[in-house]
């Protein structure tokens, strides 16, 4: 006899191995085939709703491991709510316009942009910009992502910029946006104005110098033969100085050193006279700050009047405690100016190199200015120290080339008068991690003005028109009638149209008296697009809802998407857009460092996905603290698939020792279970509410962890080992 013939052994089709890399696009495309996504909403329509709004990924390039992080959670949340009670639509978006596509062009595909109209280069743009979703949707689809993939929002589509109009257009009813000159992020790269969003910080090497300007005027306070010493890192700057600020409050010092009586902050006189390197120096009078208001100091270049004034942002942290002023170069300078009635002078023109206002230096590129203009001081004897300093630098997030301040006429959407709403805003807004709310809170309270215009082609033109006396148009009229213009044509109609033909047929404006218009040739920022979506999605399409339940996105877009739609949601409707904001970091390798080309440590979501199969990847998401930056590697992969192979072997167990059971013949009452059989049912029905607290909770780590032990410690080494003396050799019964 062979014993094995006795045995009540495992009957299952289910197989050991997943071969995920093989089955799951067959399993993808048979739910592709019977629309299931689809089938879920009508299946749970009627149910309370829960709204999880997609934050727009760029379309540009394949998915990288971060997108893979986000989207898989989002996946997570959605199809555990849909499980949960609730009816979870999840519409997918792209954000389109923008400079990586303009360049994605010019650069790579040899586009001669300066070759066609504005409008034939916008067309090829938007034809990029849908292959490029095309990629990134197939995927996202293999992720096993489940969504409205054939429906998803785009920012390019009309019905979206009609809406986005729409938002600007009350914005600016509200007297939130208008035009004005002042400086702002600009991108020599480019060719543009940036928004802080689009602002990252990187170490430069600039030059350190310490700068003497005589003063002409000591107001009685001084007696003309001191010099004033700035420092500044920015060399170039000193042809657009207009002024010196001091700080009110602080102890200034005329010190006696090296020939000469130097003004400086009492605190500073050390440093600077270690920086400078003065051997002796004396302390021969002191000040108060405000009492060196209106004193004129003389530019060491030109021997123009350099005004003192009062400043608050002035402080002892470094420098002379006398900051270098150039209203058309800096936030503070430009507020300070205004103050003091000074000109905005800016001699840098958009591609980075100096104008003719600059004397002695035009046409040199901003960055090759620095040289020729130490120079200069030091033949003028005002260069007092030249040294070279490595400092994290504002640079263009896109081109990764460094910005400057510059002032120009740009739009702004202005805060000021709904900043309280907004912080109000925040307050009521649920924030996951908890430190989300002060990291936005403490951004929107210290914020200033938004810049969104762009000197740009490709996004959605700023719909303003000006009469012929320049005044701008922006009236309930012509914003409904563009946005509409845009809903059946495209934004692409404002480029192939003139102006008379954009607007409303018989419009009359006094400032036109021969009726001639001209229009806004500058597009809106990108994050004012993404931004809108609040009301281009959630309030444009019947199967969403404004607000929405959860906004879930990177941690860098407390500056950037998070920052933006509370923006704009808080403008229009006095309410934030989300009722919650759930963060998580970024994908690093195994060592945790930042994945780059250089490095070679880029770790490729569709390489894994071929190597070990999306539900690894899907598997690993689940197991690392989201909330914080998470590392991968394929070490950590194959630990990750050795948890799916002892949950998999666990289910195929379990799978086959019932294969003859009926439940509606064999089952049986708790009461009547042997009591290891009851025990395991407790830990089973402790495991259930913990994964549904845990799933309530966005805790996936939780999640991965308690399944994981349940099946390795109380299943496979305990339950399953013991019950194989029953499955297998008593009777069926």
């Amino acid at each position: 006899m062979d014993y094995k013939d006795t045995l009540l052994m495992p009957k299952t089709d289910f197989p050991m191995r997943g071969n995920l890399p093989n089955r799951e696009p067959e399993i993808q495309g048979k739910w592709e085939d019977m629309d299931i996504y689809n089938l879920v909403q009508k299946r749970t329509e009627g149910r309370p709703m829960f709204v999880l709004h997609d934050g727009p990924p760029y379309a540009n390039g394949d998915i990288h491991m971060g997108h893979a992080l986000n989207k898989v959670l989002k996946d997570f949340i959605v199809r555990s709510r849909s499980m949960s009670g609730y009816h979870a639509p999840y519409v997918p978006g792209w954000d389109t316009h923008g400079l990586p596509i303009e360049t994605a062009l010019t650069k790579n595909k040899k586009v001669k942009r300066k070759e066609m109209t504005v409008a034939e280069f916008r067309k090829l743009c938007e034809e990029y910009a849908w292959q490029q979703i095309e990629g990134q949707k197939t995927q996202f689809k293999r992720l096993g992502v489940r969504g409205d993939w054939e429906n998803p929002y785009v920012t390019l589509k009309p019905e979206f910029e009609a809406q986005q109009i729409k938002v600007f257009g009350e914005m600016a009813k509200k007297g939130y946006i208008y035009k004005g000159k002042k400086p702002v992020y600009w991108s020599p790269s480019s060719e543009s104005a940036l928004a802080e969003a689009e602002i990252e910080y990187h170490d430069k090497r600039s030059p350190s110098i310490y700068v003497a300007f005589d003063v002409k005027d000591g107001k009685g306070v001084l007696t003309n033969g001191e010099k004033i010493i700035i420092w500044t890192t920015t060399p170039w700057t000193i042809p657009a100085n207009l002024g010196i600020a001091v700080h009110p409050e602080l102890e200034y010092s005329v010190v006696a050193a090296g020939g000469g009586r130097y003004v400086m902050a009492s605190a500073l006189i050390e440093s600077v006279a270690k920086a400078i390197g003065f051997e002796d120096h004396e302390v021969v009078q002191t000040v108060k700050g405000k009492d060196l208001e209106h004193i004129v100091a003389v530019h060491p270049l030109y021997g123009r009047d350099s005004l003192v004034m009062l400043g608050e942002h002035v402080t002892t942290d470094a420098g002379t405690g006398c900051v270098h002023t150039a209203p058309g170069h800096g936030e503070d300078d430009f507020i300070i100016g205004q103050k003091y009635g000074l000109d905005v002078l800016c001699p840098v023109d958009e591609k980075g190199h100096m104008t003719s206002e600059a004397p002695g230096f035009e046409g040199l590129f901003y960055d090759q200015a620095n040289k020729p203009i130490t120079e200069q001081l030091e033949e003028k004897g005002a260069l007092l120290k030249l040294d070279f300093i490595t400092h994290s630098y504002p640079h263009d997030w896109r081109t990764k080339k460094p910005t400057i301040f510059r002032a120009t006429a740009q739009w702004f959407a202005s805060i000021k008068d709904f900043r309280d709403e907004l912080l109000d805003a925040v307050k009521e807004t649920k924030w996951v991690p908890e430190w989300g709310e002060t990291r936005l809170y403490n951004m929107i309270r210290d914020r200033g003005d938004w810049c969104i215009s762009r000197q740009r082609a490709w996004g959605v033109p700023i719909p303003v028109f000006y009469a012929e006396n320049g005044e701008p148009i922006i009236t309930d009229e012509t914003i409904d009638h563009v946005s509409e213009l845009f809903r059946k044509h495209g934004s692409n109609i404002w480029f192939e149209k003139e102006a008379n033909e954009l607007l409303p047929e018989g419009f009359t404006h006094p400032g036109s008296p021969n009726g001639k218009f001209t229009k806004e040739q500058d597009i809106m920022d990108v994050w004012f697009d993404s931004g809108s979506s609040h009301q281009a999605v959630l309030e444009e399409r019947d199967d969403l809802v404004r607000p929405a339940d959860l906004y879930l996105e990177g941690s860098d877009q407390y500056r950037g998407w998070f920052n933006s739609s509370i923006s704009t949601a808080v403008a229009v409707t006095g309410k934030a857009p989300y009722k919650g904001v759930l963060s998580h970091g970024f994908a690093l390798d195994g060592e945790g460092r930042k994945m780059s080309k250089s490095l070679g440590n880029v770790v490729v979501p569709a390489k894994i996905m071929n190597q070990f199969g999306a539900d690894i990847l899907r598997l690993w998401v689940a197991s690392v603290d989201y909330q914080a930056d998470v590392r991968v590697s394929d070490a950590i992969l194959k630990q990750v698939a050795e948890v799916y192979r002892k949950i998999r072997n666990t289910f195929r167990f379990l799978h086959g020792n019932i294969a003859d059971f009926d439940p509606a013949k064999d089952a049986i009452a708790v009461e009547d279970l042997r009591e290891v059989d009851q025990y395991i049912l407790i830990k089973l029905n402790s495991l259930i509410e913990k994964v549904k607290k845990a799933y309530e909770e966005y805790d996936f780590a939780v999640i991965y962890h308690a399944v994981h032990n349940f099946c390795a410690i109380e299943l496979s080494s305990f339950y399953m080992d013991f019950a194989k003396d029953v499955v297998y050799i008593e009777h069926a019964t």
